[in-house]
């Protein structure tokens, strides 16, 4: 090309200059796309409970099979012992998309407006984990887990805890030592009758709260699987624990419904296949991990067990039992009766 004058050269100098400057710019946006492309998937999972016990071994079990499946697609960051929100705050959070996975205790679900899930609060409703599992592994489970959609919320799986024992700095033998005593629950009408029922005064309170609370004397005592009662440390001011079996505590993980469904398919296939692993880990950890923590309460030396006689059991048993009727308007009769034929209940 023959350059005919200085304003030319000009021109065409220019003209170089902003094409470098476009395939600078198309290189850099390029690059910065393979940069996003490669960024993990954040999935942030809260909790209220320590990291040693059931669920939040659980939560870490999954973190490492998502990472894995997915080849680092998918990053879970699992945050406990309510260090992101407690336990009347993570619902919301969940479904304002601050949070994409919880675990929450079933008896969240009612004050959420889901009452159907506080069938699992009833007192001696299930005996042991096999009745356990033929209501949250078959139809039932799943159908309530459905209940949940309409609020925003995707059920993933039911994982274990344990079942229930009642602990005072009195003896409770019989439901008349539970006369008088300020019981601390989860958010739960069912566990409000329950306690009433022995003659005590329900005291709802966040989990996280508890400790202090039974320190100071704001409430006598409270029920829980022995895993969450050893690890958070309520041995150390509660005298007495009765082994009652009474009732069952367990979670479902649950994800925020829009996150989840905008994930790529295959991604979405893989977190399954983790759940899966995940929830078959957590319920063989589950009742381990209660026996565990039962004997290092016993080994601690400063809180008396003990076991109900089978008469005593049998009392505790007929005090409990009406809260069923009480509250069948609540829960729904169809639901209460649908646990009681999956499991062959039997009132007497």
């Amino acid at each position: 090309m023959i350059i005919q004058n200085a304003k030319d050269k000009a021109f065409l100098e220019e003209s170089e200059m902003r094409f470098r400057q476009f395939l600078l710019g198309v290189a850099a946006a390029t690059l910065a796309l393979a940069v996003n492309a490669q960024q993990p998937i954040v999935i942030k999972f809260s909790h209220v409970v320590a990291v040693d016990t059931p669920k939040g071994k659980a939560a870490e079990f999954f973190a490492a099979k998502a990472a894995e499946l997915t080849k680092g697609r998918v990053k879970v960051e699992v945050y406990p012992n309510s260090q992101l929100y407690k336990d009347k705050e993570e619902l919301e959070a969940l479904q304002l998309g601050a949070v994409q996975m919880l675990a929450p205790a079933l008896s969240k679900f009612g004050p959420l407006g889901v009452k159907e899930f506080e069938v699992f609060d009833l007192p001696y409703i299930l005996d042991g984990y096999d009745d356990l599992h033929k209501v949250t592994l078959g139809p039932v489970g799943h159908q309530l887990l459905a209940k949940l959609e309409p609020k925003g919320i995707k059920g993933l799986a039911y994982w274990d805890n344990g079942f229930k024992s009642f602990s005072a700095n009195r003896p409770l033998h019989t439901p008349a030592d539970f006369k008088g005593l300020k019981m601390r629950i989860q958010s739960s009408k069912v566990l409000e009758e329950e306690i009433r029922a022995l003659g005590g005064l329900p005291q709802v309170m966040a989990f996280s709260e508890v400790y202090n609370a039974l320190m100071t004397g704001v409430v006598d005592g409270t029920e829980n699987p022995i895993s969450n009662f050893y690890t958070q440390k309520m041995h150390e001011v509660q005298k007495h624990l009765s082994v009652t079996n009474h009732g069952y505590l367990g979670y479902a993980v649950i994800v925020n419904k829009k996150f989840w469904e905008g994930l790529p398919a295959d991604i979405r296939g893989q977190l399954e296949s983790a759940m899966e692993q995940a929830t078959r880990y957590a319920n063989q950890i589950a009742q381990v991990e209660n026996d565990q923590a039962l004997e290092a309460v016993r080994k601690s030396g400063k809180t008396v067990i003990y076991v109900p006689t089978k008469d005593e059991k049998a009392a505790l048993r007929k005090a409990l039992l009406p809260v069923h009727q009480k509250v069948e308007g609540r829960i729904g009769k169809d639901v209460i009766q649908a646990v009681y034929k999956e499991v062959g209940f039997k009132a007497n």
